[in-house]
């Protein structure tokens, strides 16, 4: 019986060795913010327009899409079509939004969806702060999201 143990211990041993991995810093920083940053974010603050009216709307953008190469698939809802980009989220703080699609339903009232498509791309920054996400161009426009999945 001891003749047995002794060779299997060590067997069992030597597995939960190599199963053991270490994480590096750099990566733990990465998934972390892609998890910060890939969710479906709901506008709740941008220009002239009140919460009251992104609500009523629908506004949000998605960045649960596809990441490749470090840029997210992403989309968007201002309240009547919907709206397609590509999206680079640096560890600097700078963003990149790139190739705005939109489909092409005429819709009674179209100027959020109209302001949002005109500024959205200009967007250089981004900062998450808790379950806020909040994206501005240097010119003093910004617009403010919250995680739609925060309680």
């Amino acid at each position: 019986m001891k003749k047995i143990l002794f060779s299997v211990l060590p067997v069992l041993f030597l597995g939960i060795l190599l199963n053991c991995s270490s994480v590096t810093k750099e990566n733990t920083q990465m998934n972390t913010r892609n998890y910060q940053i890939q969710r479906e974010w709901m506008l709740v603050s941008f220009g002239h327009f009140t919460k009251a009216d992104l609500v009523n709307y629908k506004a949000k953008i998605d960045l649960t899409g596809k990441l490749e190469k470090g840029r997210i698939q992403a989309t968007a809802f201002m309240g009547c079509n919907n709206i397609s980009f590509s999206s680079e989220f640096k560890n600097n703080g700078n963003v990149n939004i790139k190739g705005l699609l939109s489909t092409m339903k005429a819709c009674q009232n179209m100027d959020l969806e109209s302001e949002f498509q005109k500024k959205f791309e200009t967007m250089t920054k981004y900062k998450v702060e808790g379950h806020f996400l909040t994206l501005s161009d240097g010119k003093g426009n910004i617009m403010k999201f919250v995680a739609a999945d925060w309680d």
